[in-house]
């Protein structure tokens, strides 16, 4: 069993930085594939950022450049740096577990850009 604890959300004006974190607890999380998705209200959940067990990482377009998804093993926390942040960038920001084809959710966190 995998969980997975979502913080680091909150308001932030238009061009500013978060970093969302995710706490997992359970065992080898070194073997998990992560991720980070997100919500925006009337729309369909989405892949923000992943990375795989062994680091490689891919980005939605819209994120390019911008947000850096990173992972330490030994904290068992994986990591979603956002710059330049962006209005449409508003969501609800979930972590994704993917663990031998099982999947778990956080309970994901607010991320609000606005002036």
């Amino acid at each position: 069993q995998v969980q997975l604890v979502e913080s680091g959300g909150g308001l932030v004006q238009p061009g500013g930085s978060l970093r969302l974190s995710c706490a997992s607890s359970g065992t080898s999380f070194g073997l998990n594939n992560m991720g980070w998705y997100r919500q925006a209200p009337g729309k369909q959940r989405e892949l923000v950022a992943a990375i795989t067990s062994g680091g490689s990482t891919n980005y939605v377009d819209s994120v390019k450049g911008r947000f850096t998804i990173s992972r330490d093993n030994a904290k068992m926390t994986v990591y979603l740096q956002m710059n330049s942040l962006k209005p449409e960038d508003t969501a609800v920001y979930y972590c994704k577990a993917n663990r031998f084809g099982i999947v778990y959710w956080g309970q994901g966190t607010q991320v609000t850009v606005s002036s």
